[in-house]
């Protein structure tokens, strides 16, 4: 069981530059868990997509649907205090703190493409490329 990131959902599902490293973690430990707020990420991931044309509605929904019962049962809620804490000891958002929040919560370790994830919290983010 491992904490991912929205990034490397989206590196799962839309075809990219890291979609190779997601498949090949996905192949290392297939158990991913997320805060609840990655749907709303994901969903702001795939309007880019729509906005830029690289996506039809359709396909974005197929992908959100795909997306969603790939993490069903594996969302979980993070403690405000752990993310307020996490937030006042670095430039990361609250969104952010809460991937992290819960790896370190759970002890799990956390894959991330995020450079400023990867550069405020090194004891506990890894980055997706060096997979």
């Amino acid at each position: 069981m491992i904490v991912v990131d929205t990034n490397v959902i989206a590196y799962l599902f839309i075809s990219g530059d890291y979609s190779s490293h997601a498949r090949k973690l996905l192949k290392h430990d297939p158990v991913w868990i997320v805060p609840y707020l990655w749907k709303s990420e994901l969903r702001n991931v795939l309007t880019i997509y729509i906005r830029n044309n690289h996506l039809s509605i359709e396909d974005a929904q197929s992908i959100m649907n795909e997306a969603e019962e790939f993490l069903s049962g594996n969302e979980y809620d993070v403690n405000s205090f752990e993310i307020f804490e996490m937030v006042s000891s670095s430039n990361c958002s609250a969104y952010d703190c809460e991937f992290v929040a819960l790896a370190q919560r759970l002890g799990l370790e956390f894959y991330t493409s995020d450079k400023n994830i990867l550069k405020q919290f090194p004891e506990i983010a890894s980055d997706l490329k060096n997979f």
